[in-house]
């Protein structure tokens, strides 16, 4: 019955694929799908990897980097990266040449060669990748897993499916006990508690930048659609005297559009603006786009106060509070941070409002938040090496 399931599967797969095929087509010449698209849907410049390496798939930037620890735990061994997102590809090359796009499920059984261990992280429960994997007699980890109150409601209704893929997934590494709980009710087995990967290893710094003296700096890390307005309108009521304002928005592509969107607000307050990619942070603007992927973390070292983006509109589910944290940064965080609560746990003193508090929080004395919590990955870093 299992099997009968996927060929279905496969097919509806397929006819999916080729409805879809003239949307892809044009998609694949816009800027940010032009190397993901042909190498996912139509396998250009995408070969297979070479067998009997240790195979680790990750979705996206933020994933690919809490990746780098474990790697580095594994010394000199043949590590193979895939992914979905152009900015995961270019975060994988920087751990490993040996980088690809994770290809449409109807192409893996025939893409994918045996491995010495597949390692996914997070959610990127893909049916065709852990069936395909475990028809090569690979070995299959999921790592860092994690299931948030939003989605357990949607897992639920399809355990079924789940279950399905579960069976074919040989250990699981949970982020938390109620992680853990619930993928065993759906089906999962051989769970243990790893905690995250994100706090295995305190971030560290890559560029040192001067900060001016006497000068507060407010970083607004991680922003997506929509935030960055509603934050800039609560910095509005706020005294910015001798205040440098960093925005990060989480997506390269929006960088113009958040780019023109923050001039004209500095414009409007008597600010001055820059463009780190152009100006860096010598010509001391009063607020500072950052467009440049890679500088977060240089960015919190220099930080007095963050505000955790993804966290201040429905949806995302927050980012990783650690990271600031560890540079004993002030945080402030909006309330959808469900995706992160494992990691929020771990964090002291994170001040945690709605939208419109934020301008009062900045106008009071804010605590400096801190974490010293690493995450064991010995066992997985074990169970890795010992995959034949």
């Amino acid at each position: 019955m299992r099997y009968f399931f996927i060929y279905f599967y496969c097919a509806a797969l397929g006819l999916f694929y080729i409805a879809a095929l003239p949307i892809l087509i044009v998609a694949s010449f816009f800027k940010k799908h032009r190397r993901s698209i042909p190498a996912r849907f139509f396998l250009c410049g995408n070969p297979p990897f070479k067998e009997s390496h240790i195979w680790f798939h990750a979705c996206s930037y933020g994933e690919v980097t809490s990746l780098a620890p474990l790697i580095h735990a594994l010394g000199n061994n043949e590590v193979n990266i895939s992914v979905v997102t152009q900015t995961g590809f270019d975060k994988a090359k920087t751990l490993t040449s040996n980088t690809r796009f994770l290809p449409y499920e109807i192409f893996l059984p025939f893409w994918i060669k045996k491995q010495k261990v597949l390692v996914v992280t997070e959610a990127e429960l893909w049916l065709m990748l852990f069936f395909a994997a475990k028809k090569t007699n690979t070995k299959t980890m999921l790592i860092n897993a994690r299931i948030s109150d939003n989605s357990y409601k949607r897992y639920k209704k399809f355990r079924w499916f789940y279950k399905i893929i579960f069976s074919f997934i040989d250990e699981v590494y949970a982020q938390g006990e109620q992680d853990k709980k619930r993928l065993s009710e759906l089906g999962a087995k051989n769970i243990k508690v790893s905690g995250s990967i994100k706090n295995s290893l305190l971030p560290k710094v890559t560029k040192h930048y001067a900060k001016a003296k006497n000068t507060k700096i407010i970083t607004l890390a991680s922003t997506h659609i929509g935030e960055e307005a509603l934050l800039l309108d609560q910095l509005s009521s706020v005294d910015l005297s001798d205040t440098m304002i960093i925005i990060v928005p989480r997506h390269p592509e929006r960088f113009d559009a958040v780019g023109k969107l923050t001039q004209s607000w500095a414009n409007s307050h008597g600010k001055t603006y820059g463009r780190f990619s152009k100006d860096g942070f010598d010509k001391l603007s009063d607020v500072i786009l950052c467009d440049t992927m890679g500088e977060l973390i240089n960015i919190y070292a220099i930080t007095d106060i963050t505000i955790l983006g993804g966290s201040f509109v429905e949806g995302v589910g927050g980012h990783n509070p650690s990271e600031p944290a560890a540079f004993n940064n002030s945080i402030i965080s909006g309330k959808f941070f469900f995706n992160q609560k494992e990691l929020y746990s771990k964090v002291e003193n994170i001040v945690i409002c709605d939208i419109k508090e934020v301008a009062g929080k900045l106008k009071g004395a804010l605590p400096k938040a801190s974490t010293s919590y690493l995450e064991n990955t010995n066992d997985i870093v074990k169970s890795i090496l010992d995959a034949k």
